[in-house]
């Protein structure tokens, strides 16, 4: 598991983890019922506080990405209800696109973006 953070980026170190263990399932690098390192061996790995990796598996784990057993650690289980997460993503959306409004981005350049991310994950 290669997880890359940015000590210099302003985003909180909890949620670069966060979003690098999503991305990891999004392109199959993690697939369900995957362990993760446990908290004190990932926190080494990358450098940073244990708490930092337990605050972002905390998320995970209350955004239904990883579950979290005692005997096992935190493993992978996408146990998201489907439409909760299109609720999610419209919440999530409807900001960016009021964003993306403002700054003049046309409908197809919005498209265009969305199939070329979905594409990597294919």
């Amino acid at each position: 598991m290669y997880i890359e953070i940015d000590f210099n980026s302003e985003e909180a170190l909890y949620i670069q983890l966060r979003n690098q263990i999503i991305l990891g399932i999004a392109t199959s690098e993690f697939q369900e019922g995957d362990p993760l390192p446990s908290v004190r061996q990932l926190a080494d790995t990358i450098g940073i506080n244990m708490h930092t990796v337990n605050k972002a598996y905390t998320v995970l784990k209350q955004e239904g990405f990883i579950q979290l057993d005692r005997r096992r650690g935190a493993v992978i289980a996408v146990d998201m209800d489907k439409l909760q997460a299109i609720d999610d993503m419209r919440r999530n959306l409807r900001v960016m696109l009021a964003k993306a409004c403002c700054k003049n981005i046309t409908r197809e350049e919005v498209h265009q973006l969305v199939d070329e991310i979905l594409d990597e994950y294919e």
